[in-house]
């Protein structure tokens, strides 16, 4: 089999009658027969492979003569055929982690992504995975695919990709009327052998997953745009469990919104209107719901402004109520809402190490409003107390490079107030989260290695308490996937974790991260959380220290659209949970994404 270099490398072979192969030189020279050949043209990712004189990377596979009058594709009996065959790099790394910019795969320093990606051009806010912008992260593709613009695919010079016909298409002759089509087919699997701490049975569950999700574009002029997103999606598998709306979904409206642009007071403005993604919080705070089938979905309005260094953004939504047995039957879910603002400033840029620096500064407010079992917080006996929910989110959040060093440091005090449901009673909230992710970032001569420290705070209160102010934190919607812990095991309450982390990219398509994080409960008082609700053991777990979960994984993408991903972790708990009936396990889960 051939070598996939990783930089530009040009393979030529000579091509005699039937397309055999004469012995070929290429880094010092090696023999190939017809077979290797084939394997290695139809494994290349599209638009890079070249074949005849003077013959350019991002031009279409074509064979010509070399002057013997041989029709192109046939060679001659006694004049070879030079063939040349230009493997083009790899695409980078486009499965962004967390928070803007730590643990990147790779250097995303300055503008980086205008370059390699299809942002808006929103100026410094574009800088690292382009989460500063508010619309998500955005490399070659958004995750949300209505953050990309392919406008500049006007000119047909600039088609290099054989999807680029659905990414522009002119709908009259100035081309100032014209539709984008997005897609994204996932598959992914997992395997537990303690699923849930040892909670949650049968034992050795495996569960398989496929989601679709479609969407369409249409941009009229450069003030209005519509743009919808379809959604299906269905689970399976062996000892499964959990198979409820977030895993299973007839075909349904996932995005439909429309959107109206203009500049206001020196600012490039928007107003959204519609059922949309969210994506403009922290993502250690909340996130699209990736772990599941189904993202979530919000339906009311957005409206931002964008200035040179300065931006600020407000919403009010409430979440699409998602049904699994009909088809286009989604709703409003009035018992959740999500509203609030949020204001980011870019300070100046900055020199540090002898390197250039910069940084961004979050100062928001976040409020939910949650009834019924969503609101419902933990009370005696590991019971849940059912009724509604308002919290209150102030938080700020400071995030940047400086030289080698990447950071983000954040805090949420979180205030409110909770009325258990058939009461008048009404309890105070005050509560809050700490969070920070801190590392150095090495030269591309030690495989792009990233080392840092992840620490995490989520207050805790006391759940034997029937009334008084509630000191437990919660995060409804779910942080960003894996953030936290690879099994989803743990959520963001009654939690501290230390989670040291090395990330190493040896090729810009491939990249392998280590984790180690370490769990405690923050109050022995209120019990361990996950996604949906609290722990209940068999036994009365009285120790602090949960577990800890060494976990690692790997990201490849195989070309510009298709990526592969998996990750694996050994859950151990610890001596005083498995006393009270917890377990230890393993977890494994694989994700193969097609996405244009």
């Amino acid at each position: 089999m051939l070598p996939f270099p990783n930089s530009a490398t040009t393979v030529r072979y000579r091509c005699i009658r039937k397309g055999s192969i004469d012995p070929y030189s290429v880094q010092g020279g090696r023999k190939a027969t017809d077979f290797h050949v084939l394997v290695m043209l139809l494994s290349l990712p599209a638009g890079i492979v070249t074949m005849g004189q003077g013959a350019h990377a991002a031009t279409p596979v074509s064979v010509s003569t070399t002057g013997t009058g041989v029709p192109s594709g046939q060679a001659s009996q006694s004049q070879p055929e030079n063939v040349v065959v230009r493997i083009g790099r790899r695409p980078p790394i486009q499965v962004y982690p967390h928070a803007n910019p730590v643990g990147q795969p790779l250097r995303m320093s300055g503008a980086e992504n205008r370059k390699n990606g299809h942002q808006y051009d929103w100026g410094v806010f574009n800088r690292g995975n382009g989460e500063s912008a508010g619309f998500g992260p955005v490399g070659t593709y958004g995750v949300a695919p209505w953050a990309e613009d392919w406008s500049n695919l006007r000119g047909r010079k600039n088609h290099n990709d054989p999807f680029d016909v659905l990414k522009y298409i002119p709908l009259t002759r100035s081309g100032n009327v014209w539709i984008s089509f997005s897609g994204e087919t996932r598959l992914r699997n997992w395997f537990e052998t303690r699923p849930q701490l040892g909670t949650q049975k049968p034992n050795d569950s495996g569960r398989f997953a496929v989601r679709n999700l479609y969407g369409a574009d249409l941009h009229i002029g450069s003030h209005l745009r519509f743009f919808g997103q379809l959604v299906n999606a269905d689970a399976a598998g062996w000892g499964g469990y959990g198979y409820g709306s977030t895993y299973r979904k007839r075909l349904d409206a996932q995005q439909a919104f429309v959107e109206v642009r203009w500049n206001m007071l020196g600012a490039r403005s928007g107003f959204m209107f519609g059922r949309q993604q969210f994506l403009d919080a922290p993502s250690y705070m909340l996130y699209a719901r990736e772990t599941p089938n189904v993202p979530l979905s919000w339906d009311g309005f957005r409206g931002y402004m964008v200035w040179k260094r300065v931006r600020i953004d407000g919403w009010d939504f409430v979440q699409t109520y998602d049904s699994e047995n009909k088809m286009f039957h989604d709703t409003e879910n009035y018992a959740s809402r999500l509203y609030g603002f949020n204001t980011t400033w870019a300070p100046p840029d900055f020199t540090f190490m002898g390197q250039k620096g910069y940084s961004f500064v979050d100062a928001f407010y976040i409020g939910y409003k949650l009834n019924g079992a969503a609101g419902a917080i933990a009370g005696p006996g590991d019971s849940s107390v059912k009724g509604s929910n308002t919290r209150n989110n102030f938080g700020a959040r400071w995030h940047g490079v400086a030289g080698p060093i990447e950071f983000s440091v954040g805090g949420i005090w979180q205030g409110g107030v909770f009325r258990p449901a058939g009461t008048t009673l009404a309890r105070n909230v005050s509560a809050y989260a700490i969070n920070s992710s801190v590392g150095y970032r090495f030269s591309e001569k030690t495989l792009n290695t990233f080392a840092g420290i992840q620490t995490d705070v989520y207050s805790g209160g006391n759940s034997t308490d029937r009334t008084g102010t509630v000191g437990t934190y919660i995060s409804p919607f779910n942080p960003q996937t894996n953030y936290l812990d690879t099994t989803t095991y743990m959520t963001a309450s009654n939690l501290i974790s230390f989670a040291p982390l090395v990330r190493i990219t040896p090729f810009r398509s491939v990249s392998i991260q280590f984790k180690y994080p370490l769990f405690w409960r923050d109050s022995v008082n209120d019990p361990i959380y996950k996604s949906s609700g609290n722990y209940k053991f068999s036994g009365n777990f009285r120790g602090r220290f949960i577990g800890m979960a060494p976990q690692v994984s790997i990201a490849w993408q195989i070309n510009t659209h298709v990526s592969w991903t998996q990750y694996a972790s050994r859950f151990m708990t610890s001596h005083a949970l498995n006393t009270a009936g917890g377990s230890s396990g393993t977890y494994y889960q694989s994700n193969f994404v097609f996405r244009f």
